[in-house]
C-alpha cells in the first residue's frame, strides 16, 4: 500500500488539475473575445496559480537585486516540463506572453487559449516569410509593453541538466535591443519529468536574475551572450542537482553497509 500511494496521489493530481484546465481554459478564451487580455490578467494569473497548486507544486520566487520589473524583456528560461509556462506566469510580475511553436496552436483547448492570449508563433519550418512574421509580431508585442518568455533549448530536458541553447532568441534580442532576464526553474525536474507521468509534490524555486542589456551589441557578441545567459541559468539548477546527489549518497552508503 505504501508503494501504491504515490501512484494514486499522482493520478488524483492529474485528474483534478486536468478537469480544472479543460473547464477554465475555454472560459478564459471566451472572455478574451470580448475583453482586452490586460484587463483580466488577474484571472489568468489565478488560473496559472491554481494549476501549480493542483499539480502539487509550491512556488517560491527569488528576485535578483538588479532585476528591473519595469522593463519589457525577454525572459529566457530553462525548459523542464509542460507546466513551465504556467509556473513562470505565477512568478513574472508583469504582463507576459511567450514564443510558442506554431504546431502547438493546433492542440485542442490549449492551442486556442495560447492564440487568444497573444503568444507569438515560432514557425516549425523556418521560411523567410514566416521568420519575418515572427520578428514583426515580436516587435509589436514588445512595443505594446508585453514581455515574452523564451525557451532557448527548444526542447525539454530529459536528465535535469540545462541543454545547449540555440541562437534565435539572442539574435532577435540583439537586433531589436530587447533586454534579457535569465530565469532558472529549480525543482521542476523533481516535480515532473518529461517522458514520465508521475507528479511529485514539492517546492519549485524560480530565480529572476539580473536584467541584461543588449543595446549596442553586435552579431559577433551573440554567441558570448548566449553562453553567459546559459551559465547564469544553469548555476542554481546544477547546485540543486548536486545537493540532491550529496543528500542521497550517504543514505545509499548506509543501506549498502547494513546489507553487508
Amino acid at each position: 500500500m505504501k508503494n501504491a500511494w504515490p501512484v494514486l496521489r499522482s493520478a488524483a493530481l492529474w485528474v483534478v488539475s486536468g478537469l480544472h484546465f479543460f473547464v477554465v481554459a475555454p472560459l478564459l478564451v471566451l472572455l478574451g473575445i470580448f475583453l482586452d487580455a490586460h484587463k483580466h490578467d488577474w484571472l489568468q494569473r489565478g488560473f496559472c496559480t491554481r494549476i501549480a497548486f493542483l499539480s502539487g507544486a509550491k512556488i517560491e520566487v527569488c528576485r535578483s537585486p538588479r532585476f528591473d520589473a519595469s522593463r519589457t524583456c525577454f525572459f529566457v528560461s530553462n525548459h523542464v516540463n509542460v507546466f513551465d509556462p504556467f509556473m513562470l506566469y505565477c512568478a513574472i510580475p508583469q504582463f507576459v506572453r511567450g514564443w510558442e511553436l506554431e504546431s502547438h496552436f493546433k492542440i485542442p483547448a490549449y492551442g486556442r487559449l495560447m492564440k487568444r492570449f497573444g503568444n507569438v508563433p515560432v514557425p516549425d519550418v523556418r521560411r523567410p516569410s514566416d521568420l519575418k512574421r515572427m520578428w514583426r509580431l515580436t516587435q509589436e508585442a514588445i512595443d505594446s509593453g508585453t514581455s515574452l518568455i523564451i525557451f532557448p533549448e527548444a526542447k525539454r530536458t530529459r536528465d535535469g541538466h540545462v541543454n545547449e541553447f540555440q541562437d534565435g532568441g539572442f539574435r532577435v534580442a540583439q537586433q531589436l535591443g530587447i533586454p534579457i532576464v535569465p530565469v532558472s526553474l529549480v525543482g521542476s525536474f523533481q516535480h515532473h519529468r518529461t517522458g514520465h507521468w508521475m507528479l511529485w509534490p514539492g517546492k519549485i524555486t524560480i530565480h529572476l536574475h539580473d536584467t541584461m542589456e543588449t543595446m549596442g551589441l553586435s552579431k559577433q557578441d551573440v554567441p558570448a551572450l548566449r553562453e553567459r545567459v546559459r551559465a547564469i541559468i544553469s548555476a542554481p539548477v546544477e547546485a540543486a542537482l548536486n545537493a540532491k546527489r550529496a543528500n542521497t549518497a550517504p543514505a545509499m552508503n548506509i543501506q549498502q553497509e547494513s546489507q553487508s
